[in-house]
């Protein structure tokens, strides 16, 4: 995958999180066979402010880092990743815009030097909840976080209906065949797969709400893994998915089943998803949302 800008310097790369375009196209998710989603109102963006220099009194950055989820008036599901690695005076905002880098481009020309106020246009400040056993094994490494809304405030601002959350057990109930003929897709505000050029990949576009479809490749203990290759009609998750949701027709509804974590690093082949229909997560997401 490619380096994280200096405007993220300070922030961990881990698994596939925070690299971000700046000035470039906009778009998001892998270019071939995506497409934009304004009617996936639930899903956002998460943004923070931080500080990056001599004076930790005022932040001085700003910028959108990941996707993620709202699954209850107030509770704005992402990944662990997201929300740790930060300098301490970090604050989380989540955006439920379709274009957030035009909303962050208009905000820093109305008030520049001013990260804070920034934010404030484009988003609702929040607080983060990361697993407290995150990072752990690799088998199950926990990576999930989710962020505390005030819903008044963001019921005032964006209409939506929070996504559905899976059953206990739910991707193995299918079975393998069941996976195999289950619909799935990914939405998020990333980047594109990688472009050659002369000095290597580079990944362009992000800060839009896009949409993708996927199929089914694997089912771990954790983990659901989801082909994103072209020539089966498939998209993908890119670098500013992580956190975003990986949806399934279950029984019939939208459901949402797992959250981008990482893949490849050209963005070409492979989604890694951690699922939500496992005791760990069914454990950390159960006081701050209902489960069914």
């Amino acid at each position: 995958m490619t380096a994280v800008p200096a405007r993220l310097s300070a922030v961990s790369a881990a698994a596939c999180a925070l690299v971000l375009g700046a000035a470039l196209p906009s778009s998001a998710i892998n270019s071939y066979n995506a497409a934009p989603a304004p009617e996936r109102t639930e899903v956002g963006a998460l943004v923070a402010t931080w500080d990056n220099d001599d004076d930790p009194a005022t932040p001085d950055r700003v910028d959108w880092v990941c996707s993620g989820t709202m699954i209850d008036a107030d509770t704005f599901l992402t990944a662990a990743h997201c929300t740790t690695d930060w300098p301490a005076n970090v604050k989380f905002y989540v955006s439920l815009d379709q274009d957030v880098q035009a909303g962050l481009d208009a905000a820093a020309a109305e008030h520049p030097g001013d990260p804070a106020a920034v934010a404030a246009a484009v988003a609702v400040a929040g607080v983060a909840h990361t697993h407290p056993d995150y990072p752990g094994p690799a088998a199950d490494d926990h990576d999930i976080s989710v962020i505390e809304l005030p819903a008044a405030r963001v019921g005032a601002r964006w209409t939506f209906t929070p996504a559905a959350l899976p059953k206990a057990g739910a991707l193995d109930a299918l079975g393998p065949r069941g996976l195999q003929n289950t619909p799935f897709s990914v939405a998020g505000y990333g980047t594109q797969e990688a472009l050659r050029g002369p000095g290597g990949h580079t990944h362009p576009g992000g800060g839009v709400r896009m949409k993708a479809p996927v199929t089914f490749n694997a089912l771990n203990d954790a983990w659901v893994r989801l082909g994103m290759t072209a020539p089966q009609g498939n998209g993908g998750a890119c670098y500013g998915d992580s956190g975003g949701p990986n949806f399934a027709t279950v029984d019939g509804e939208r459901t949402l089943v797992a959250t981008t974590i990482t893949g490849d690093g050209p963005c070409y082949a492979t989604n890694v998803s951690y699922r939500l229909d496992t005791p760990g997560a069914r454990a950390f997401l159960s006081p701050f949302a209902k489960l069914p």
